[in-house]
């Protein structure tokens, strides 16, 4: 009985292996079939456009620079903060060097000496010009060497005063030890912090850096454009600027810059492209946010267009296929006919000639059973 029973499991697991294969030789061996969506052309406005990828940047950014070398002792500004022309945006304090201090001071007591050596001098021949023994031109003459000595103490102690804080009381207005912006605008960014030293700018040495500020109000998109289109392109053209960082929002730009001369980057070569964007009063756009620009190179309005899809290329030649049974019909077919075709977007073509409005085209592929 039991013998019995495992000669039928062993039967029944092997008929349901030999089923199993047969019928999946039996669909493989079944035809395909294909059933096709179907469109209909349709007059539509087709653009074509050129995209450029960059980033959206102030027009005029300038960096602010120190005039005098110290250490930073006060920053009365930071990054975002709107400055005008003229506001104090950091203060440097001097620190003097020992050599050029103690050469300050060693000529500001010489000039003392001189000074009253020449004061001296001058009262006595005050003295004999009184009495008729010196002339008035020798009496000028002292003066005049009287007035120098006094200049060149007054200078001794200005120098002092320059080597010890930067600047002289006389001059305090102009002192160059506050760090002033030259332009209305954003402060960008503020590099240093108290304590900092710093290096003035001069003919060896750009300086460091104080901070950048620039007029958000004039932004400029600037970017990159592969060579195989930078012949479609001329200044003036309309640009649309989207920005990733900034989702639903499209700027409107004017193409004003194509480059003369290529660059390579990875072994492609591309041109570098400039745009004037407008930005309404109600969007703020930051600095370097990176941005898609695309620059319309042609528009065709009500012209009968296809799905690119829909459209095969066979060398020069372009066919589409026109159906040709009831669109009910289970079975469809379909008559391969050529087209010419014209300006696409890169979604929808035109068709210039070859199909007419209402006639019934194949469509990509829908369904396999």
């Amino acid at each position: 009985m039991k013998r019995s029973l495992k000669i039928f499991v062993v039967a029944a697991v092997v008929a349901a292996a030999l089923f199993s294969t047969f019928w999946f030789l039996w669909k493989k061996t079944r035809p395909v079939k294909v059933t096709y969506a179907i469109v209909e052309p349709k007059r539509d406005t087709l653009r074509q456009f050129v995209v450029a990828t960059g980033k959206v940047e102030p027009r005029d950014e300038v960096l602010i620079k120190p005039q005098i070398s110290g250490i930073i002792s006060s920053v009365a500004k930071e990054a975002g903060q709107m400055v005008r022309k003229g506001e104090v945006i950091a203060t440097v304090k001097v620190i003097p060097e020992m050599g050029q201090l103690s050469s300050a001071e060693s000529r500001v007591s010489l000039a003392e000496i001189s000074l009253e050596q020449t004061r001296r001098e001058h009262i006595r021949t005050e003295t004999l010009h009184g009495k008729g023994v010196v002339s008035d031109e020798e009496l000028e003459q002292s003066l005049t060497t009287l007035r120098r000595a006094e200049e060149e103490l007054q200078n001794a102690k200005e120098n002092l005063e320059i080597v010890q804080n930067g600047i002289t009381s006389r001059y305090k207005e102009l002192s160059n030890t506050q760090i002033r912006s030259t332009i209305d605008g954003m402060i960008l960014d503020v590099p240093i912090k108290v304590g900092n030293s710093v290096i003035q700018a001069n003919t060896f040495n750009d300086g460091t850096t104080i901070a950048s500020v620039a007029d958000m109000t004039n932004m400029q998109f600037q970017g990159k454009i592969d060579e195989t289109d930078v012949g479609k392109l001329h200044e003036g053209m309309p640009v649309k600027l989207t920005i990733g960082a900034m989702q639903n929002v499209e700027l409107a730009a004017v193409l004003e810059y194509v480059s003369p001369k290529a660059t390579e980057e990875n072994g492609v070569i591309l041109f570098e492209v400039k745009a004037a964007v407008t930005v309404p009063a109600d969007v703020f756009v930051r600095a370097g946010y990176s941005a898609n620009a695309d620059v319309q190179i042609d528009c065709r309005e009500g012209v009968l267009s296809l799905p690119e899809s829909c459209v095969e290329f066979e060398g020069e030649k372009t066919y589409v296929y026109v159906l040709t049974s009831d669109p009910e019909a289970s079975e469809q077919t379909f008559d391969k006919r050529e087209v010419q075709i014209g300006l696409s977007n890169g979604i929808d073509t035109e068709i210039v000639s070859g199909v007419a409005e209402g006639e019934k085209i194949r469509g990509a592929k829908q369904e396999k059973q």
